[in-house]
């Protein structure tokens, strides 16, 4: 008897209060699986109160008790991580509401990445999304203090959901993740040989359209123009013969001369899917050359509803690759008119409702403000290029998947797929195409390295993959996490 209670209380480890019973919007009696949410609180070294960090936890709808728990990071920086809850993989799709305030209907997503996985969407850092502190200077933060806090709350989350403890684990995440997660990768290496508790099960990472490293995403850019038909050959032959083949950091009045060639070609283009039209607000003299017609097919697979046409938010514009020091933030680069693509009405009518925040468990304005797609925080990268971290995480044995939407113009594929080059690494598996299983039209390409590394790309898709290719994504993500061929 004594020994029945003891596994009903591990079993029952996650707390009751964070459960979530109902959702506004969503009609169905019962959810697929079990939802908890709300905040870990953490102390850090930089400020004296606590950090309050919010998060949405699915349990998977096959088997929680074994399937991997995956954490979600969105970009930015300073992006929630609600955007992918909302828009990409979460266990909802949101149809907008008919009339203008009327909160959006919820249905089940047939493509959830809980299907197949529990995963949690953390807000972070601090400031971002629901998250918040009452000191209001730990805004101020950088890649390698939001990757410590990363690590506190994981900690502090396994101590609340013990009976996920030895479940595998990964990080996951796109855009400017692309920083986030092998940072905060080598602070749980570094913690599990330092012999923290609880001990992550730690497998490895997945990464989706990533900034990296400022030479390689930063000459990408040209390359992905010309292979895609943007700009001429003639004009492809003048820039690369003007640049040297650097175009990011270069100051050579005839290179920019031509690279300024290159961006008039692209300028009306929706940098995040080429595919898609752009409905930013562009100077007055080029209203007239914005696309009047939709592509609303293009790109898009067996969506119940349409991909966002207007996004912003998830990486660093194409002209302005990631480099040391304080990194404008979103809001900033918005109120100087130079972020194109701006809608994110559902997520924002929806988690401002006040009935919608009172079901998530989350603070009241008065704590955190109006939830935004993407917070102005003070933030510095000032963790360096990614590349020595990817060599020293798979060296280590983490299993590292590195995916690409071949037509986001953002973070092109060109740059990821000549940076896993650049390790250095044996291949083990040639470049091929990959077939989800009941279909015989290749949906991306593949080059597999040892020490577990795959490079992927998915045909068609732009920078927020699983939005534009939500079946193709649960394909390669749950065949990737249990280590079978894609």
């Amino acid at each position: 008897m004594v020994l029945n209670v003891v596994l009903v209380l591990v079993i029952e480890a996650a707390p009751e209060s964070a459960l979530i019973t109902h959702l506004p919007g969503f009609n169905a009696t019962l959810f697929p699986s079990k939802h908890y949410s709300g905040y870990v609180s953490i102390k850090s070294v930089d400020v004296a109160l606590p950090k309050n960090l919010f998060y949405y936890f699915v349990e998977s709808e096959r088997n929680p008790s074994k399937d991997p728990v995956v954490l979600w990071l969105n970009g930015g920086p300073g992006c929630s991580s609600m955007d992918g809850f909302i828009y990409e993989h979460g266990p909802f799709n949101f149809a907008k509401g008919k009339e203008k305030g009327q909160l959006p209907t919820l249905h089940l997503n047939p493509y959830s990445w809980s299907k197949v996985s529990n995963i949690i969407y953390l807000d972070s850092p601090s400031g971002v999304g629901f998250s918040y502190c009452k000191d209001k200077s730990a805004y101020e933060t950088g890649d390698i203090q939001t990757a410590k806090d990363t690590h506190k709350f994981l900690l502090k989350w396994l101590e609340e959901y013990q009976e996920f403890s030895s479940n595998p684990f990964y990080v996951s995440g796109e855009s400017y993740a692309g920083i986030y997660i092998p940072t905060l990768a080598a602070e749980i290496h570094d913690g599990i040989k330092a012999g923290e508790k609880p001990v992550i099960n730690f497998k490895g990472y997945m990464i989706g359209n990533g900034v990296t490293d400022p030479e390689f995403d930063g000459n990408a850019l040209v390359p992905f123009a010309h292979g895609m038909a943007l700009i001429s050959d003639d004009l492809y032959e003048e820039v690369k013969g003007a640049c040297g083949g650097n175009y990011y950091n270069e100051t050579n009045q005839t290179c920019l001369q031509k690279l300024g060639k290159v961006y008039n070609a692209i300028g009306n283009l929706n940098i995040y899917d080429i595919l898609e039209p752009c409905y930013h607000s562009p100077p007055s003299s080029m209203k007239n050359n914005i696309p009047n017609s939709t592509f609303g097919e293009l790109g898009k697979t067996e969506r119940p509803l349409p991909v966002r046409k207007r996004i912003f938010g998830r990486a660093w514009p194409f002209k302005a690759p990631v480099l040391p020091g304080i990194v404008p933030s979103w809001p900033q680069l918005l109120s100087s008119g130079s972020v194109p693509c701006i809608d994110d009405e559902v997520a924002t009518a929806w988690l401002n409702d006040e009935f919608v925040r009172k079901a998530l468990h989350a603070a009241p304005k008065n704590e955190t403000g109006e939830w935004q797609l993407c917070t102005s925080l003070g933030y510095s990268h000032d963790a360096g290029s990614m590349l020595t971290y990817h060599k020293n995480l798979t060296m280590q044995g983490y299993r590292a998947l590195i995916y690409s939407g071949d037509h986001d113009m953002c973070v092109p594929f060109t740059g990821t797929q000549a940076w896993t080059r650049s390790l250095g690494y044996n291949i083990v598996e040639e470049w091929r195409p990959w077939y989800p299983t009941d279909q015989d039209v290749a949906s991306g390409y593949l080059q597999g390295y040892d020490h577990n590394l795959t490079f992927l790309t998915i045909k068609g898709a732009g920078h927020t993959v699983p939005e534009y290719k939500p079946r193709e994504s649960l394909h390669f993500y749950s065949r990737w996490l249990v280590g079978e061929n894609i």
